[in-house]
């Protein structure tokens, strides 16, 4: 991001500041993004993104106020900043708004952590691999039909400045790839897909692989049953696992806290998983897909250890949430162009443990491999958690026979506390997770 938009930034925190503002943050985002699909061997959809915005949020005492454009141009920017201020002026107050303390400001220089790949890939490029990727898929013996391919590329960059000193730049990159398909007998059909991101193209599968894996997943749910309602093992495939983190990180999240709506509200200092469980949290990890140098109100990041030896050691906090509870920030904010911050974990993982997937079923002896998992239900206030999912029923540490139609449930205070991670773990997302078993949950069939 060039040093114009660095000028660019300076100029409205001072017309802000000079308008009446007491503190004044601005960022500019800039956007680029490709993708194209295909289906049946046709291409289907190409689309094209380019954009260039500027968010300005402004303090007057304990009121505020932001504003975002896509228009940077000088006129834009000035009626930027009126409304700011006129809005802050009229804001109700919030004792807890604020800019970044200075000593918690993450002051350069910042870490380069390889997130950006210069490659621009040509739409012909892209159309190329979503064609070999769907190809791949349909040439698995049993796959009848294709729900297609998409091939996407994009670059973004993001620029902080505030009115206490701190700026910050960094940028990244994101390379992506998919595929799915239909499988089908004289019993009926089954659909699977199999899709992977990169900071870097070299990291990538290759479109054949993606496309193997997502027909040989179709075919291998042919011929899926019913099973009776019972009380088993469950373990939740690598692939999906990270998803028993979501309600965690909404559980620890600073303002759910603040507000009493987090059924761990009460659980900092306690042991919340078994022995043993550690969850990761590393901004640092290099071309990961939720690394940064700093938060996005400049704040410092760091490694934590979120759940160490199964206790829970932190909250997630942003400013306002740290001095609603009379704490201090962990570098855990994150925002868009409008609107205060939020929470966001970065680059979150379950440490692995001895045992790989087919060790966890050998000592389950028997149960439910969850593959696949849709429309979970969690009450926030209580833990209680339910979900759909599909996947293969196992015995003697080997899949026995695909089934459907399952509902599994219980309170994740319960669950957490029996998990069991396997050694399987992949890094494919923001979160990531091994192959995750409790020894006995719910599960609600015919």
């Amino acid at each position: 991001m060039s040093e114009e938009h660095s000028a660019l930034l300076h100029e409205v925190i001072a017309a802000a500041r000079k308008a009446g503002a007491d503190a004044a943050e601005a960022v500019v985002s800039e956007r680029q993004a490709l993708s194209v699909t295909t289906r049946l061997g046709e291409l289907e959809e190409v689309e094209r993104e380019e954009s260039r915005d500027l968010g300005l949020r402004v303090f007057m005492g304990r009121r505020q106020a932001t504003v975002s454009a896509s228009d940077l141009s000088p006129a834009t920017r000035s009626r930027l900043v009126e409304r700011a201020v006129a809005m802050a002026k009229l804001a109700p107050e919030d004792p807890y708004a604020g800019l970044a303390p200075e000593e918690l400001l993450a002051r350069g220089p910042h870490p380069d952590l390889d997130l950006y790949d210069p490659t621009e890939l040509s739409p012909e490029q892209m159309e190329a691999q979503a064609l070999a990727a769907e190809a791949a898929a349909r040439a698995v013996q049993g796959v009848s039909n294709s729900d297609g391919a998409s091939s996407s590329w994009s670059t973004g960059a993001w620029r902080l400045v505030t009115s206490t000193g701190f700026e910050g730049a960094h940028r990244g990159s994101a390379f992506s790839l998919s595929a799915s398909v239909i499988a089908s007998d004289e019993n009926g059909m089954e659909r699977a897909g199999e899709g992977r991101t990169a900071r870097n193209l070299g990291d990538l599968p290759s479109a054949e692989a993606i496309g193997r894996d997502a027909g040989e997943r179709a075919v291998k749910r042919l011929g899926a049953r019913k099973i009776a309602s019972c009380t088993a093992p469950v373990i939740i495939e690598n692939r999906i696992a990270a998803g028993m983190l979501s309600a965690l990180v909404g559980a620890i999240s600073g303002p759910a806290v603040a507000r009493g709506t987090s059924f761990l509200k009460d659980k900092l200092g306690q042991r919340v998983f078994a022995p043993g469980f550690q969850v990761v949290d590393d901004p640092f990890r290099p071309r990961g897909l939720s690394s940064a140098p700093f938060d996005d109100e400049g704040v410092r990041v760091e490694k934590r250890s979120i759940i160490e030896d199964g206790v829970l050691t932190t909250w997630l906090l942003n400013c306002s949430a740290a001095a609603q509870l009379g704490m201090t920030s962990t570098g855990h904010a994150t925002r868009g162009l409008a609107g205060p911050p939020g929470v966001s974990t970065h680059n979150l993982h379950v440490t692995p443990g001895k045992l790989d997937l087919s060790g966890l079923m050998r000592d389950a002896g028997s149960g439910l491999l969850v593959t696949a998992m849709f429309g979970p239900s969690l009450n926030a206030n209580t833990g209680d958690w339910s979900a759909g999912v599909s996947g293969y029923w196992f015995e003697g540490g080997e899949p026995a026979y695909p089934v459907t139609e399952i509902t599994i449930a219980g309170n994740l205070v319960d669950v957490y506390g029996r998990l069991i991670p396997g050694s399987d773990l992949e890094f494919r997302g923001s979160t990531n997770s091994p192959s995750l078993m409790a020894d006995a949950i719910a599960i609600a069939g015919r």
